[in-house]
């Protein structure tokens, strides 16, 4: 829990701030932070891609996941969610109240949608590495920043959301820890490193259209079912 309370007082910390500039901030620093948390999300990722040990298991549980999250369309439908969770809170909201909706739905969704808050949390829970959750609520803390200071405080409540969120996958992760192995960890965190690597890409535009994570995000869990299938297979035919 305490990656996930770090993340919540980054997210709170980069919310007033944001309330204090409003306005005064340039484009110009907003886009050149972005850029430098983008290219630090492709540092954590690419170290964390490196330490797999069985390649083909990436690849096939990638492709495998893909295919599942396209079938499902979990990105559309997180979207949908979204945007439908906005909706309803903005009946119930005076007119006066509607930017502080906005800001918290946009953060919210933001925050807690993606594989850095999957990642990180089950790494917290697993291994009791806190390197993604911080890197990641260094991230929110930028992007609280410019949200605040356009949408007001309703971006910092966003912090309890992020907070019941993460930290119940923390705590689920920490409960099934005994019943993972060290390989299907391994492989997890690797397949869930590749995607924020792709994350880096969608924040830095390396790629003409928008990579699409959220329908990747099956493939972190298909190393539970692959490692133990592969080694099945493995002691049948060389036995």
């Amino acid at each position: 829990m305490t990656a996930t309370i770090i993340n919540m007082l980054l997210i709170i910390a980069g919310g007033i701030a944001g309330l204090l500039i409003k306005s005064r901030i340039r484009q110009s620093m907003t886009d050149g932070l972005l850029a430098a948390m983008g290219l630090a999300v492709l540092a954590v990722g690419l170290i964390g891609v490196v330490k797999t040990d069985d390649l083909l298991c990436l690849i096939v549980c990638l492709a495998l996941g893909t295919f599942v999250g396209e079938i499902l369309n979990i990105e559309k439908g997180l979207e949908r969610f979204g945007n439908s969770l906005h909706g309803f809170m903005k009946r119930f909201a005076k007119k006066e109240e509607s930017r502080f909706t906005e800001g918290f739905v946009s953060a919210t969704v933001l925050f807690c949608v993606g594989a850095m808050a999957i990642m990180g949390s089950l790494e917290a829970g697993i291994n009791g590495n806190y390197t993604i959750i911080v890197s990641k609520g260094i991230i929110d803390c930028v992007v609280s920043v410019t949200f605040a200071a356009t949408m007001g405080i309703g971006v910092l409540f966003s912090a309890l959301t992020v907070g019941i969120y993460q930290g119940a996958i923390t705590l689920l992760a920490g409960f099934a820890a005994p019943f993972l192995t060290e390989t299907v960890v391994s492989e997890m965190s690797a397949t869930g490193s590749l995607l924020i690597v792709g994350i880096s890409v969608n924040m830095l535009r390396l790629s003409p259209v928008k990579l699409k994570i959220g329908n990747m995000l099956p493939a972190i869990f298909l190393p539970l079912a692959y490692v133990p299938i592969a080694s099945a297979l493995s002691g049948f035919f060389f036995k």
